[in-house]
C-alpha cells in the first residue's frame, strides 16, 4: 500500500542525449513513500541513463527531479546520497583487492581516536550481509568472491547510507533464487520503514511479485505506467518490445548427430571440481545446472586452460590437454564468458576492435590491421546478430546490456568454432535480446556444431536444451532428460535433497 497521496521523489519531463543521440525524451516517472515502482523496458530503452540522472551520476539536457515536489540538483552521486538517495549499480564498482567491509565503508570509514576501526566495520558489514542471506565474510577479499557475491556486497554498501529512496538498478540478475528471496525480504523492510524503491529487472516475473507499480520504456519513451496488479509479466513483456511475446523459446530442433565432440571423464579442478563426466554431442544443446558455486564455470575454465585441471579430455575421441584459452581457441573450442564487461569485451575500445581481437591474425598482415576488412565483418556482424547501434563507431561501453552480449558471441564466433561454451548466455539482457540469444543458439546447434549453455536460471536450460547436467559442490550429481526435465527435478539434485534423504 501506498503511504503517501504525493510522491517522494519525481522525475519530471527528462530528456537526455549523447552525441547527438537522443536517449530519453521527456520521460517522467515518480515514486511514493512505501511503494516498489518498477521501470522495465528493452535494452536501450534508457532505464539505466535515466537511473544515473536519478542517483546524481549524470544531469539530463532537459527536465528536472523533485523531493517532496521542491526542485532537486544532484550534482553528483555524494549529493544525491546526502539526500539519502542511493542506487545499487548494474556494473560491479568495487575495489577488487580490498576486504567486503573496506568496500561496503569505503569513503566512509568508522573511526576509533585517530585509527580506522576495522573491527567496527567488520560487525557492521556482517550485519549488511546476514541480512541479505549472503555467506561471506567482512574479512574476505573482493576479488576472490563469485560476481553474485559481490553482486552482495554492493547492495550491502548502498544500503548501509542512510536513505529514502533506494534505486535497484538489475539487481538479481546474478543472484541465486535464495538469494532473491533475502533481497525481496529487505525490500518490504524498506517498504514498511516509508522507503520509495525503484526497481529496474528485466525478470518480469520478480516484478509482477514484489512491486505496486510498473512503468514501461520503449526507445527512450514512456510507454506506459500501471498498477502491477492489473497487468500480467505476458502484457509487460508485449509492451516492452510492441510485439506478441507468447513463445519466447524456439522450438527445438532433434538432436543432429551421435557423434561426441567433447568429453570428460573423472575431470578435476582443484578446490573446486571433483570427478565431473560428461559427453557432448554434435547437434546437441548441453546444460548446466547448479546453485551458483557448484563448480559448473570452474569445470569448463579447467577444460579450456583458464585454471589447473585433471582428468581424461577427449575431442573427437582423441585424448587432448589444453594448457591455454588459445590452444582450445585453434582446436575449434570456444568459451563465452559470463563476465561480458570484465572479460568478455574492452568496454573503452571499439566495436570494431572487439569483434575482431579474438581472431586478430585474420584480420591483420605483418602488424598491420585490415581495416577495410574490420570493418566489413562489423558490418556483417551488425546485420547477422542484430546488434543495434546509432553508429558503428561507438565504443563497446555506449552499447546496452543486450546489444554487449551479442557483439561478445559476434566476436567469439569468428573464431569459426565447432564446439561453443556459453556462460549465462542472458544475464542482464531483456526479454526480446533473449529470444534472439536463444535463436541464434538453436540455429548452431541446428548446423551441427556442439553447444553448452551454463545457465542459472532453469526456465533457460528446460527450453532449449536437450539435456541438462546438474552440478552440486563441485561434482556432477545427475543427468535430466525428456519428461524428467523439469525444474522439480533439477532443484532436487542441484540442492542434494535426495542425498541428504539417503
Amino acid at each position: 500500500m501506498i503511504a503517501s497521496e504525493r510522491p517522494l521523489f519525481t522525475a519530471d519531463q527528462i530528456s537526455m542525449s549523447f552525441a547527438g543521440v537522443q536517449v530519453l525524451s521527456q520521460v517522467s516517472v515518480s515514486c511514493f513513500a512505501g511503494e516498489v515502482h518498477a521501470i522495465i523496458g528493452e535494452n536501450g530503452a534508457g532505464k539505466s541513463t535515466l537511473m544515473k540522472i536519478m542517483g546524481g551520476y549524470l544531469q539530463p539536457k532537459s527536465g528536472r527531479l523533485l523531493d517532496n515536489d521542491i526542485l532537486l540538483v544532484l550534482a553528483s552521486p555524494a549529493v544525491a546520497e546526502a539526500k539519502g538517495i542511493v542506487l545499487v549499480h548494474q556494473e560491479i564498482l568495487l575495489a577488487p583487492h580490498l576486504t567486503v567491509a573496506q568496500n561496503i565503508f569505503l569513503g566512509r570509514e568508522l573511526h576509533r581516536g585517530i585509527l580506522v576501526d576495522d573491527r567496527e566495520m567488520n560487525k557492521q558489514a556482517n550485519g549488511f550481509l546476514a541480512e541479505l542471506g549472503a555467506h561471506i565474510s567482512a574479512t574476505d577479499v573482493v576479488e576472490r568472491l563469485s560476481i553474485a557475491n559481490r553482486q552482495l556486497v554492493q547492495i550491502a554498501r548502498a544500503l548501509s547510507v542512510p536513505h529514502r529512496v533506494v534505486i535497484f538498478d538489475e539487481p538479481t540478475a546474478s543472484l541465486t533464487p535464495t538469494e532473491c528471496d533475502a533481497l525481496f525480504n529487505v525490500i518490504e523492510q524498506l517498504k514498511a520503514k516509508n522507503c520509495a524503491v525503484i526497481y529496474i529487472s528485466h525478470r518480469l516475473n520478480e516484478v509482477k511479485r514484489i512491486s505496486d507499480r510498473v512503468s514501461v520504456l520503449r526507445d527512450g519513451r514512456l510507454i506506459t505506467s500501471l498498477n502491477t496488479a492489473d497487468v500480467e509479466p505476458i502484457e509487460m513483456a508485449k509492451l516492452m518490445v510492441g510485439r506478441d511475446m507468447n513463445r519466447l523459446f524456439p522450438l527445438k530442433n532433434p538432436q543432429a548427430s551421435h557423434k561426441v565432440a567433447l568429453e570428460a571423464n573423472n575431470f578435476q579442478v582443484p578446490g573446486y571440481v571433483s570427478d565431473a563426466s560428461f559427453k557432448l554431442h554434435y547437434g546437441e544443446i548441453l546444460g548446466f545446472a547448479g546453485l551458483v558455486g557448484a563448480g559448473r564455470t570452474e569445470l569448463f575454465e579447467g577444460i579450456m586452460g583458464l585454471r589447473t585441471g585433471h582428468g581424461e579430455v577427449l575431442r573427437d575421441a582423441a585424448p587432448v590437454h589444453y594448457k591455454t584459452p588459445g590452444a582450445a581457441n585453434a582446436a575449434g573450442i570456444i568459451y563465452v564468458t559470463e563476465d561480458r564487461k570484465g572479460k568478455g569485451l574492452l568496454l573503452d575500445n571499439s566495436l570494431g576492435f572487439n569483434l575482431t581481437l579474438a581472431a586478430i591474425r585474420r584480420f591483420s598482415h605483418r602488424m598491420i590491421m585490415d581495416l577495410k576488412s574490420e570493418k566489413s565483418a562489423l558490418d556483417t556482424a551488425i546485420h547477422e546478430f542484430d546488434i543495434r547501434t546509432k553508429s558503428a563507431t561507438l565504443l563497446a561501453g555506449q552499447l546496452s546490456g543486450g546489444n554487449q552480449q551479442k557483439l561478445l558471441l559476434a566476436k567469439m564466433m569468428e573464431l569459426k568454432p565447432a564446439i561453443i561454451v556459453i556462460d549465462e548466455p542472458t544475464r542482464g539482457v531483456d526479454i526480446g535480446a533473449k529470444g534472439q540469444i536463444y535463436e541464434f543458439i538453436v540455429q548452431l546447434a541446428a548446423k551441427g556444431l556442439a553447444v553448452v549453455v551454463i545457465s542459472s536460471e532453469m526456465p533457460e536450460l528446460i527450453g532449449l536444451c536437450h539435456r541438462v547436467m546438474v552440478m552440486n559442490a563441485g561434482r556432477v550429481v545427475g543427468e535430466v532428460s525428456g519428461g524428467k526435465m523439469t525444474e522439480k527435478e533439477i532443484v532436487v539434485l542441484a540442492t542434494g535433497v535426495v542425498e541428504q534423504a539417503a
